[in-house]
């Protein structure tokens, strides 16, 4: 077996701009934000580096998304050319925050191969992932409100900014 190159899905493969309005809602439209999944952009710098890592490393997908997505979403990985492997889903029942259930699952698929490197846009998951000893890249190039906010003060759709993103990771338990 070659070691693991850990992969997230919203914000490093798949741009998920385009559905984060469901959050804004009150309340959350969660059926909505995860319904409208298979409609997201692949982020080509995600998908590059994953084809990459595939020349030298077996690709895991860990991904906050809910079980119930699972055909959605190989068939999305499928659909935007990225390696196959493994996809590792949160429960749908399970409202940890995210980095809490990715750490659990990180420790897990330690013993039993090397995890080379995991790739998160999370802060809060890049944190707890480095304070367990993983080697971690934190993906940012999905462009978000707050990264534009300076340049783009009108733009619609700053009012989402990646706090939205961040709160249903880590606060709501949901992506």
């Amino acid at each position: 077996m070659r070691p693991l190159v850990v992969l997230d899905i919203d914000g490093v493969l798949a741009d998920v701009r385009h559905r984060l309005h469901h959050l804004a809602a009150r309340p959350k439209d969660w059926d909505g934000f995860f319904a409208a999944a298979t409609d997201d952009d692949v982020l080509e710098v995600g998908a590059q580096f994953a084809r990459q890592a595939a020349a030298t490393h077996d690709v895991l997908y860990l991904t906050g998304r809910p079980e119930r997505l699972r055909l959605a979403t190989q068939t999305w990985l499928e659909m935007h050319a990225l390696p196959p492997g493994a996809l590792l889903m949160r429960g749908n029942d399970d409202r940890r925050p995210s980095a809490a259930m990715k750490l659990q699952a990180l420790r897990a698929l330690r013993r039993t191969a090397a995890v080379d490197l995991v790739v998160d846009d999370d802060p809060s998951v890049v944190t707890a992932a480095r304070a367990a000893g993983f080697t971690v890249r934190q993906a940012d190039w999905m462009p978000t409100p707050s990264r534009r906010r300076a340049t783009h003060p009108s733009d619609a759709d700053a009012l989402f900014g990646s706090d939205l993103l961040h709160d249903a990771q880590e606060h709501e338990g949901q992506t």
